[in-house]
């Protein structure tokens, strides 16, 4: 009878100690599995904050480069629109392609298309230049709707002040007898006004405008 007891004894305690151990086990696997989960987060973050390093040095590269961008394409804008015979009767614009300019536009000398080719070529930072600049024909009748025409705008209230200065706001292109106006004014009112004074004169074919409203619409 006291050997049975005693074996019910040992029996329980080994039931015991078998929970026991099994609740350790049990501990033992669950901290792993939080630490495992912890050490995942960490590298997920460590990554997400290794991706994000490149884009925020990025930036400021970029935004430099936009701005390295504006001040080159200035440069060239300047150097065409300062050239000794550019005026009113010329229209030039120009193109950016990488170290590539692209010229165009017209003019009424032939020297103004090779200086403008030439001052482009200089410039720092350009590589080539492709010149499509049209010279305008020669015509004493083209002449004469040049000179109509910029009077004819002169006279329209309020739009005097976009012929002064040695860089005209609005420039009469003529070509055969067709007029086009390009350049920038200050209201779609203005950029139509001019439309009408161009679109009265004497031998104009026809009339396009390219007029410009400073915010970027067409007038």
């Amino acid at each position: 009878m006291l050997s049975i007891n005693r074996q019910k004894i040992s029996a329980a305690r080994t039931k015991k100690e078998h929970e026991k151990e099994r609740r350790m086990i049990e501990m033992l696997r669950r901290c792993r599995q939080v630490r495992l989960r912890k050490s995942a987060m960490a590298v997920l973050l460590l990554s997400l904050a290794f991706s994000v390093l490149p884009a925020i040095a990025a930036t400021p590269s970029t935004n430099q480069q936009s701005r390295n961008n504006l001040e080159f394409q200035e440069h060239i804008r300047k150097e065409l629109v300062t050239l000794p015979y550019y005026g009113v009767y010329d229209n030039l614009s120009f193109e950016v392609k990488g170290s590539t300019v692209i010229l165009s536009g017209e003019v009424v000398r032939p020297v103004t298309k090779t200086d403008a080719e030439r001052r482009v070529k200089e410039t720092k930072g350009v590589t080539n230049v492709i010149n499509n600049i049209q010279v305008l024909p020669l015509s004493s009748m083209d002449d004469g709707i040049r000179l109509r025409t910029y009077r004819a705008i002169l006279r329209m209230d309020g739009l005097s002040r976009y012929e002064q200065g040695a860089n005209p706001s609005i420039h009469i292109v003529v070509n055969r007898g067709h007029v086009t106006l390009e350049g920038v004014v200050s209201t779609v009112s203005d950029g139509r006004m001019a439309f009408m004074a161009a679109n009265g004169v004497p031998g104009v074919f026809s009339v396009t405008n390219n007029l410009r409203v400073e915010n970027g619409r067409r007038s």
